[in-house]
């Protein structure tokens, strides 16, 4: 087995897959930043709000009110950098430090594919993608090369694989397969949608799309991987992600996981299309190949190769921490995130926040729309953890005011996937005396169904 490993470790392919995939992932997050700010939604998520939501652990990272917009510029710019290859692991260091600062300044914004960008962007970090076809390897001849380990090439189809087959196996509940919750819910909206408007308000279409969503994550890693089927699966990931793009708004995603799947391509495929580039750009890409192949590849580092063996194994196993948690992890939301869950939940709910004096006993209520966007509102009537948060917030800024024995509280109700909405946090609990930590929740209320599955 070790003998096995060490031979694969040793193994090496034609760097051109590598290259073309630093090229388009610089150039999507360059374009994915440039929209964002002629969106403007740097100044209403980040600037305009007078307080965001923070992850646990996360309280010290805050916008820097307009410098917030040096901050997409450095990431953009970053961005561009990896796209060629200029001072490769400075520019991807530093894009992966301001994208993750960005992702983590206020989880209202939450998205599985921005986790995805931030763990592709730590994930090549430590591969050789500027070894060819590279500012770099044009200025320093000793680094460049025309092979690289095979390895290098297979994480990255890995971690693709972890997102697509994880995506499946959470699919695998009822109230996706036996419900089909919660697309029955949003494909009637859809009416309007040419040629499969009136499809979509059919019942046996919701099923068809849940059926076979299910079946697409779980099975289209293995149809990538395997050459004969590799053709067959790249269009259904573009049938199935244009087809997302056309029925929900989820930006970028569906275009980065298109360009992100051409990797399993052989190094035939990536040869044309650095040449494709080679001719706008009017470089010698011919004669610098002939150059290329009489140098021996550059050595990884075997600590490198342990900081990808151990990113993966964390991608495989922290998805799972859910099974740690005793309630409905669709309730409570506990180990949801980061874990590949996509699209799952249809969720809404309503929290009326209490201000008490506990000596007196005098209480008014909060408008919500004092502190809160209306996406922030939104995002925070269902979610426990921004509940807690925001009721500390309360606590903070109400005692400041020169409220004294102040105590917070909640009437909070939530509908998941279509059911009546019922209870959510326990009413009788000042949420002054709970402190967030990854310890179960003892104030979310019972969930009076169940959901069997993964």
């Amino acid at each position: 087995m070790a003998f096995k490993l060490n031979n694969y470790f040793n193994t090496t392919t034609q760097a051109a897959p590598l290259a073309v995939f630093r090229i388009l992932f610089g150039v999507m997050m360059f374009f994915s930043i440039l929209r964002f700010w002629a969106n403007g939604w740097i100044e209403k998520l980040y600037i305009e709000p007078q307080f965001h939501f923070t992850y646990y652990g996360f309280d010290w990272v805050k916008p820097f009110g307009n410098g917030t917009y040096l901050l997409f510029a450095i990431c953009a710019l970053a961005a561009l950098m990896v796209a060629v290859g200029y001072k490769y692991r400075w520019a991807m260091l530093i894009f992966f430090l301001s994208f993750t600062y960005i992702e983590l300044m206020d989880k209202t914004t939450y998205l599985n594919h921005y986790y995805f960008i931030s763990c592709i962007a730590f994930l090549m970090l430590f591969l050789p993608a500027h070894h060819y076809f590279s500012v770099d390897a044009k200025r320093k001849p000793h680094l460049a090369s025309f092979t690289i380990p095979s390895w290098t090439i297979d994480s990255i189809k890995l971690l693709l694989s972890i997102v697509y087959f994880y995506a499946g196996l959470a699919k695998l509940n009822s109230d996706w397969l036996v419900k089909a919750m919660p697309l029955k819910i949003w494909l009637p909206s859809k009416y309007d949608i040419p040629v499969i408007g009136e499809l979509l308000q059919q019942e046996w279409m919701h099923y068809a799309f849940s059926w076979g969503g299910a079946a697409y994550d779980l099975v289209i890693p293995f149809l990538l991987w395997n050459r004969k089927t590799r053709v067959f699966a790249f269009i259904l990931v573009v049938v199935f992600h244009v087809l997302t793009r056309v029925l929900f708004p989820i930006g970028m995603f569906p275009f980065i996981m298109i360009l992100s799947t051409l990797i399993f391509f052989d190094s035939r495929f990536h040869h044309k299309v650095l040449q494709f580039i080679s001719k706008i750009f009017r470089i010698s890409k011919t004669a610098w190949d002939a150059q290329l192949k009489t140098i021996a590849p550059q050595p990884v580092k075997n600590f490198k190769r342990y900081v990808v063996g151990a990113f993966l194994v964390f991608q495989l196993l922290f998805p799972w921490r859910y099974l740690a948690y005793p309630n409905e992890l669709f309730w409570t939301e506990e180990g949801y995130r980061f874990s590949w869950r996509v699209m799952l939940m249809e969720k809404a709910g309503y929290a009326q926040f209490t201000i008490k004096n506990g000596t007196t006993g005098k209480q008014f209520r909060v408008d919500n729309s004092d502190f809160l966007t209306p996406l922030q509102e939104k995002q925070m009537s269902f979610q426990p953890d921004f509940i807690l948060q925001y009721a500390h917030f309360l606590g903070d800024h109400f005692s400041a005011q020169g409220h004294q024995d102040v105590e917070v509280y909640v009437e909070n109700y939530v509908a998941l996937n279509g059911r009546l909405s019922q209870p959510y946090i326990d009413p009788t609990i000042d949420l002054l005396e709970r402190e967030d930590s990854f310890a179960p929740k003892d104030f979310i209320l019972p969930f009076n169904d169940s959901i069997k599955g993964l």
